[in-house]
């Protein structure tokens, strides 16, 4: 049977010919077919041969989506194939790439890996905004007050029970794999993967009371905003939709929607010292 691989890139096109190359050859060696979507074949010009097919609709039966990029790249990767069963092996061609599988010095290797199915499957969880199944958040969903405007005061409730308000400049509702993003610069916890559950904190919050809040996974957080004016809410820091002054929204767990793929052996707690230690380390001056 015929293997086939989705291929997702980030935008700076220049740092990419000649891992794209590579992943050309390995793919033929491993009898892998190559689909690039009409953005992707576009953006780096490629053409239709043996084992690449161009400008090709996003294909839920394909073995693998295979992503050179960062966080950013990786988690349009994961919504592209949520619900699908589809694994995202991503090598890291962004800042961060915390949810990266290889760096780019590990990438022949890696992309043996990929194409011989030498990887763990990792179900992630998400975040669902509203009852739209599109509003699907890997990492998290956010309410922001409108650049310019007032504060923004924000009422969460759990289920039934409204939970506080607070004056702030937003409010943040993590998954765990979110939890060392927009979260953790709010000062939130950091939620190791497989743990059931998300986390709401806040963007600057204008009170000495206001606290992160972790949230049991059947519980859903509804976020009502008690401002004057809209605010605009983001789903994995993409603008979705507006909440007007009184209107609510409700954000929900959702279990095993997404895979990503790791490394044999490779742990949360392995990713987060080596992604943050050298994210802090520095060169010294002479």
């Amino acid at each position: 049977m015929s293997r086939s691989a989705t291929v997702i890139t980030h935008s700076r096109v220049e740092e990419l010919v000649e891992p794209l190359r590579r992943v050309v050859a390995a793919a033929a060696e491993a009898k892998v077919t190559l689909r690039l979507d009409p953005e992707e074949t576009r953006k780096h010009d490629v053409a239709p041969g043996d084992g690449i097919v161009t400008d090709a609709p996003i294909d839920p039966g394909v073995d693998l989506c295979l992503v050179l990029g960062g966080d950013g790249t990786i988690l349009r990767a994961l919504r592209l194939y949520a619900r699908t069963g589809v694994p995202v092996f991503a090598v890291n061609y962004g800042d961060v790439g915390f949810l990266a599988t290889v760096e780019p010095g590990e990438i022949d290797d890696g992309l043996r890996r990929a194409f011989s199915g030498d990887f763990e499957p990792m179900q992630l969880p998400a975040v669902l905004l509203g009852d739209r199944e599109d509003w699907l958040g890997v990492n998290d969903v956010s309410f922001h007050r409108k650049p310019g405007f007032s504060v923004a005061e924000l009422a969460y409730a759990i289920g039934p029970d409204e939970v506080g308000r607070v004056r702030c400049d937003g409010l943040v509702v993590s998954t765990p794999a979110g939890s060392t993003g927009y979260n953790l610069a709010n000062g939130g916890p950091v939620m190791a993967w497989g743990v059931e559950g998300f986390v709401v904190s806040f963007i600057a919050p204008h009170s000495l009371t206001a606290r992160n809040l972790v949230v049991a996974p059947n519980d859903t957080v509804t976020v009502q905003n008690r401002s004057r004016d809209s605010i605009d809410v983001t789903v994995d820091g993409r603008p979705t939709c507006e909440l007007a002054a009184e209107d609510a929204l409700p954000v929900r767990f959702v279990d095993a929607q997404t895979v990503l793929a790791q490394m044999p052996g490779s742990s949360f707690y392995h990713r987060l010292r080596e992604t943050f230690g050298r994210l802090a380390s520095f060169q010294r001056p002479d």
